[in-house]
């Protein structure tokens, strides 16, 4: 197909119908029409029309629709990278609109992997909302990969997660860091020994978080699963921690739990810590952000009380458990 004339490219933002990006958006997304459609509470063939119409617009083929095959060529690729942009920018609007009131007001949507447990977020976050008691807040819980795809599409004000490695585009600061130890259930044989010989976990099925694959950013468990002699492959597996700590009660396999977020289960019998003891992998938790989104005064502020509060305390005071002897 040929390129756009410039009469027909200066046209184009004011023919073209913009409902027809935030479908194509969904298509993408979804990977497929029918499950766009039910996303959207729509018929298939309505869905199927707007595609159409949008490719007629645009003049290029934008998915490769065959049975079977679901294919978002280069020029599709190319305009759903727009389509996030436009749809980040659209979601700050409101938040945008209310920039002339007197008192801090705005929402502030956060992107979060699961249990997260800082007391010292969790401070800043009650003297941040008791300051400006007219913000608001939205946490919606995702995989570190997916918090940090949100934060570089501009989905959200902002993400805490796990990185496998720092990503030059985003701006990152560590809130925390957690040290992981490897577990068993009350149901497991080992709960009850008085002593546990390593040479005991040899062979021992295990779950597994989808993120110790190699890259990723808990990579450094599967060595420690590798130190313990567990077996090679996984039981179980799941990106939410306590559905790790469900199939660890459940005797489904050993797993690995910060030794912080685990001590209450420890305290009440639910679970035991195993070998080994020593050496145990740390994991840094940052808060990212994207530094080309129009901040909202309320996600500005935000982030600067953020920085000041975790500049004044120590990342020693920051890492958890606080006695535990970092190496």
């Amino acid at each position: 197909m040929k390129s756009m004339s410039i009469a027909r490219q200066q046209r184009f933002p004011w023919n073209l119908d913009w409902n027809l990006l935030r479908t194509f958006m969904v298509v993408v997304e979804q990977r497929g029409i029918s499950k766009a459609a039910d996303f959207l509470g729509l018929k298939q063939p309505t869905v199927s029309a707007a595609l159409k119409r949008l490719e007629h617009s645009t003049g290029k083929q934008l998915i490769i629709r065959k049975p079977h095959e679901f294919t978002i060529t280069r020029s599709g690729q190319a305009l759903y990278a727009e389509c996030a942009k436009i749809f980040g920018s659209i979601s700050q609007l409101p938040s945008l609109l209310d920039a002339d009131k007197a008192e801090l007001r705005g929402h502030l949507s956060i992107a979060i992997t699961s249990s997260v447990i800082s007391d010292h977020f969790d401070d800043f976050l009650n003297k941040f909302s008791q300051a400006h008691p007219h913000v608001t807040y939205s946490f919606s819980v995702n995989e570190s990969g997916d918090v940090e795809m949100m934060i570089a599409k501009n989905r959200a004000s902002f993400g805490i997660c796990l990185l496998s490695k720092i990503p030059q585009n985003l701006n990152t600061l560590v809130l925390y860091r957690e040290f992981f130890g490897l577990y068993c259930g009350a149901r497991h044989p080992l709960f009850n020994a008085e002593s546990i010989d390593p040479r005991q976990m040899e062979g021992e099925p295990f779950v597994a978080f989808q993120t110790e694959a190699e890259g990723g950013p808990l990579e450094a468990v599967s060595h420690l699963r590798a130190r313990a002699g567990l077996a090679n492959s996984w039981r179980g597996v799941s990106s939410s921690l306590n559905e790790i700590r469900r199939m660890i009660m459940a005797n489904i396999g050993i797993g690995a739990l910060p030794l912080h977020v685990a001590q209450q289960d420890v305290d009440c019998g639910h679970i035991r810590q195993l070998p080994p003891y020593d050496e145990l992998p740390m994991v840094k938790i940052y808060l990212i952000t994207n530094p080309v989104r129009r901040q909202t005064d309320a996600e500005a502020a935000f982030l600067a009380a953020c920085e000041a509060e975790f500049a004044r305390i120590d990342i020693a005071e920051r890492t958890y458990p606080r006695d535990f002897n970092v190496q």
